[in-house]
């Protein structure tokens, strides 16, 4: 079995190494040998971690694309552009593709699997989603026989890490985010991890499994970890709550709810025990009840080790002559629930001028628009000024927007300084 690989980053050097390091023991548990015929890259000579022979090197994607010797490409570049086209060209050509891209399964995965099926090849992409943890396959597999309720997940090891430091050191979001990218957590452009962009692309591709619906990835609320301040993080801790970024998607009788942003989520919660860059994916089955997946989410083997699992299934599939065996029909017509329409609990920071009545003026405000408030606590009081934090009862997303728009009209009103719902 010949393997032609797009891309030398971090996972290509991983898969590399894997196959260099487990050559026969991939052999053994295919009962092939398996070799690496070419590999794509922008420039032959740089110098790479990983000892590759020159001669397998290339700069032209159609030696890999075209060569009818090779039967598996794998695609570990990223992005949509020029990648989409020399995947869509692997499976024209009737390669197997197994692929680590979130963005591109995200945003062209119904494309993708649909030529790949009308060409009677396989794609696999369980990398594309947490790294190392093994979910796309038991989301296709294991757990066909549920109804999928609820799937919740911490799924950017990124902000993941950014807020647990926050939490158990003090210290500011800017301030992590600079050792995160110093210790190559989080990239120079930070963007797509700390927006929730990559947490967006992840939960695209597990609500189209776990919900068997076609998801358009621009449907998903997303917002990220930017305004999330210490004093919000020891507010939560106080409160009993641990502060991650979630990726949410849940089934009801009107649709789906799907969304990415900042939560607090109870510390009894086994995913406020998820720290670091670690991940951890939580599931609500009707018939097997609540599971979690944890493991390191990234990472150059972890991921790796995801893309050499799927080349070793596609060869064992391409013996048995049992590809595309795992086959679903995914509902276009099931709806996105707007997120006005969520229901949810709120924590809201409002910094105010320190005087009498305030809290009686903030609490009408809100009870006018149908928000019932659990609680408002006074924290600090600096100089004239002072911070109250509520926490309201469930109620919809709607409500609350609408209400703070009367608040912020208040006159001892500075600022809203952060809204955070709650996640049970």
């Amino acid at each position: 079995m010949n393997i032609g690989i797009l891309g030398l980053g971090t996972v290509g050097s991983g898969v590399i190494k894997i196959f260099q390091e487990n050559n026969e023991l991939i052999k053994k548990r295919t009962g092939e040998e398996v070799s690496i015929k070419k590999v794509l890259v922008r420039d032959p000579s740089k110098s790479r971690a990983v000892k590759v022979d020159n001669k397998l090197l290339t700069t032209d994607p159609g030696e890999i694309l075209d060569d009818p010797d090779i039967d598996i490409v794998v695609e570990v570049i990223g992005g949509i552009d020029p990648t989409l086209d020399y995947v869509l060209r692997a499976i024209e050509n009737k390669k197997h593709v197994v692929t680590a891209n979130k963005e591109m399964m995200a945003k062209e995965g119904w494309r993708i699997l649909s030529l790949a099926k009308s060409r009677g090849v396989d794609v696999y992409y369980e990398a594309s989603v947490a790294g190392g943890i093994p979910i796309i396959r038991p989301m296709k597999e294991s757990l066909t026989a549920n109804r999928i309720d609820e799937i919740i997940g911490i799924i950017n090891g990124t902000t993941n890490y950014i807020l647990t430091k926050m939490a158990h050191e003090g210290r500011e979001y800017a301030d992590v985010l600079k050792e995160a990218q110093q210790l190559g957590y989080a990239e120079a452009d930070p963007t797509s991890d700390v927006e929730g962009y990559d947490a967006r692309y992840k939960l695209a591709i597990l609500a189209t499994l776990a919900f068997g619906a076609r998801i358009d990835v621009m449907d998903i609320y997303t917002e990220g970890i930017t305004k999330i301040s210490k004093i919000d993080i020891k507010y939560a801790d106080e409160l009993g709550y641990a502060i991650k970024l979630l990726a949410i998607g849940r089934q009801r009788s009107d649709g789906l709810e799907l969304r990415v942003h900042p939560a607090l989520i109870n510390k009894s919660h086994p995913l406020a025990q998820v720290n670091d860059v670690f991940n951890g994916i939580f599931i609500k089955g009707n018939a097997i009840g609540e599971i979690m997946l944890y493991g390191r989410g990234a990472g150059q083997m972890p991921t790796a080790s995801a893309v050499v699992a799927d080349i070793i299934d596609i060869i064992r599939n391409i013996k048995t002559g049992t590809v595309n065996r795992v086959e679903s029909q995914y509902d276009e017509s099931i709806p996105v629930i707007d997120m006005n329409c969520i229901v949810s609990k709120y924590y809201i920071r409002i910094r105010v001028k320190d005087r009498p009545g305030v809290m009686a003026s903030i609490a009408k405000a809100f009870g006018d628009h149908g928000v019932s408030l659990q609680s408002i606590i006074q924290k600090d009081v600096k100089g004239e000024e002072a911070e109250i934090v509520l926490l309201t009862h469930d109620i919809m997303e709607k409500c609350v927007s609408d209400a703070l728009v009367e608040v912020r009209l208040l006159p001892a009103v500075v600022k809203v300084e952060n809204i955070i719902r709650e996640i049970r």
